[in-house]
Order: structure tokens, then C-alpha cells, then sequence
């Protein structure tokens, strides 16, 4: 069950990261950019995924669907892709919006995974395990939206100047 913490703890450590530094610096802080490292370091960990967990995510889809290797391997390198498109600032915004396309779409085989009790990542629990996963999709959709597609101006940190 460990899957859904290092999950959280990639996505938020550049952001939390960054947070602190602005604090001790007192310097404007780009949200959009560190949340977007934190999102495709996350890719990127869900990409290595499908190459080590390559028969595990098989699994995760069902026996109807073809070429279900060959899919695995095509969207691990469409999740690097996204991953590594998040850290530039060219493609970050279309990347995030791939990253939110593929939390929705790929969700299904997480469902099948979690009722088939597919033992991969915490879907070997059952159904119980989508009480976790889905809020983490949540989470992740959220996150992308909020923080790497919609617009901010540099979080300022307040110092004893701007408080006066």
C-alpha cells in the first residue's frame, strides 16, 4: 500500500520544496512550475512502472482487450512523454491537460484491476482498494488543473515590508 505515499510524496516535494526556500528567502515563488515538476517526476515514476511492473499492468486490463503488452508498453512511453513535457515550460500546459486526459481515461483498468483484485499496487485488496484510489485520482486531477493548467500570479511571501 505504499504505491498511493510515494505517489503524494513525488507531487508535493519540489512545490513543499520550493515553499520552504521562499519562506527563509523571501522570494515570489512559481507555483505552476514547481507543481508541474512535482507532476512529471510523478509521470515519470508511473512510466517506470509499466516497464518493471510490465506483467502486473497486463493484468490490469481485461483478457478482451488486444494487445494488451504492446498497450502497456505505449502508454508507459506516453506517460514519460508527459512526464518529461511537464518540465518544460513550452509544453507544460498541454502536458497537464494530457495528464488530467489520462487520469480519466486510464481509471477504468484501475477499476477492473481493484474488482478482479488484480495484485498489483494495492488492487490485490479488492474493491476496498478504490476507496484510496479514487480520491487519489481526485487528488492528481485537482492538482494538474489547479496548479499546472489554470493561471497564478507568483505566490509572494509576505515579509515585515508588506506587513507594515
Amino acid at each position: 500500500m505504499t504505491t498511493p505515499v510515494i505517489i503524494l510524496i513525488l507531487l508535493i516535494s519540489p512545490l513543499l520544496f520550493v515553499l520552504i526556500k521562499g519562506q527563509v528567502t523571501q522570494q515570489a515563488i512559481n507555483i505552476k512550475q514547481y507543481a508541474s515538476i512535482g507532476l512529471g517526476i510523478t509521470f515519470v515514476f508511473f512510466a517506470i512502472g509499466h516497464i518493471v511492473k510490465t506483467h502486473g499492468m497486463v493484468e490490469m486490463l481485461p483478457p478482451w482487450v488486444p494487445l494488451r503488452l504492446q498497450l502497456v508498453y505505449a502508454t508507459g512511453l506516453l506517460e514519460f512523454a508527459v512526464g518529461i513535457a511537464l518540465f518544460t515550460t513550452k509544453y507544460r500546459e498541454l502536458a497537464a491537460k494530457l495528464a488530467i486526459v489520462i487520469f480519466i481515461v486510464f481509471f477504468p483498468a484501475n477499476i477492473y484491476a481493484a474488482l478482479n483484485s488484480i495484485g498489483l499496487g494495492g488492487h490485490q485488496w479488492g474493491p476496498i482498494y478504490l476507496l484510496i484510489r479514487a480520491p487519489l485520482q481526485i487528488i492528481l486531477i485537482a492538482w494538474a488543473y489547479f496548479l499546472c493548467v489554470k493561471t497564478h500570479r507568483p505566490a509572494l511571501i509576505a515579509t515585515t515590508e508588506n506587513n507594515q
